[in-house]
Order: structure tokens, then C-alpha cells, then sequence
């Protein structure tokens, strides 16, 4: 069939023609518009993975430990303990090898002995020195080099 020509002398587009056209107009307006749309249906997307990731962590925070991970921290801590002990044993060594040598020195008996008023007033009643003048220290006694009798 032959197309019909307008007033203008083009001819007159058939109705396929116009609903072609049409619909073309309206996937170049969806498609323009859509740039902003689909740039934020993104940044959606994006926060939305980012939040279940953060939500998983959450939920590996919260969940009870697992056999394996209970038997690694007995494991441990029977090491921490036994390390401890090692380093209360070493440390109880050389304090008992100090004590020794000053328990086998013998104090003379004078230096030893209290008054018996001094044993007798607890330390509230005692005489409390005046608050005038510190005495100066005198210096240490020297005792005389021993003799190898």
C-alpha cells in the first residue's frame, strides 16, 4: 500500500512509525534519567553489603566459643601456670640463699635483749620525741678487723 502524502509533501508516517518513535522517546527519557537513580541505587547496594559484613562480625563476637577454641585456652593457661610457678620458684631461691648466711650470723646476746619498759608500753603510750631539732647522725661504729685466731 502506498503512503499517503501530507499537505507538505512528506509522507504521513504509519502508526507502527509513531509507536516506534514513541517508545524510543521514552527509553532515551528513562535512560537519562536513570544515570542519577542507578548511581544511587549503588551507593545503596554498597552500604548495604558494608552492613551485613559489620552485622557477620557482630555475630562472631557473640557466638559461644567452640571446642577447639576452649581446648587452645586451657592449653594456654596450663602454660601461663607453669611459667608462673618457674619464675616463683626462681624468685623464692635466691631469697631463701639470702636468708641463710644472715641467720648464721649470731648477734650478741646484749643487742638481742629489749628493756623490759620497752616491751611493756604498747606503741601508743611510748613518749614521742620533742619536735625541736633532729639529732645529727653520728657515724657508724667500726668494729675492728677480726683476727684469724
Amino acid at each position: 500500500m502506498a503512503k499517503k502524502k501530507d499537505k507538505d509533501g512528506k509522507a504521513s508516517a504509519s502508526r507502527a512509525d509513531q509507536v516506534r518513535a514513541a517508545v524510543e522517546q521514552a527509553f532515551e527519557a528513562t535512560a537519562s534519567g536513570a544515570g542519577p537513580v542507578r548511581e544511587r541505587a549503588q551507593e545503596l547496594a554498597d552500604e548495604l553489603a558494608g552492613a551485613a559484613s559489620r552485622f557477620r562480625e557482630v555475630l562472631e563476637e557473640l557466638r559461644p566459643p567452640t571446642v577447639d577454641e576452649l581446648g587452645r585456652l586451657r592449653d594456654r593457661v596450663a602454660e601461663l601456670e607453669r611459667r608462673v610457678g618457674e619464675l616463683e620458684a626462681a624468685q623464692a631461691k635466691p631469697a631463701a640463699s639470702r636468708a641463710k648466711p644472715a641467720a648464721s650470723r649470731a648477734k650478741p646476746a646484749a643487742s638481742r635483749a629489749k628493756p623490759a619498759a620497752s616491751r611493756a608500753k604498747p606503741a601508743a603510750t611510748r613518749a614521742k620525741p620533742a619536735a625541736s631539732k633532729p639529732k645529727p647522725k653520728s657515724p657508724p661504729k667500726r668494729r675492728p678487723p677480726a683476727s684469724g685466731s
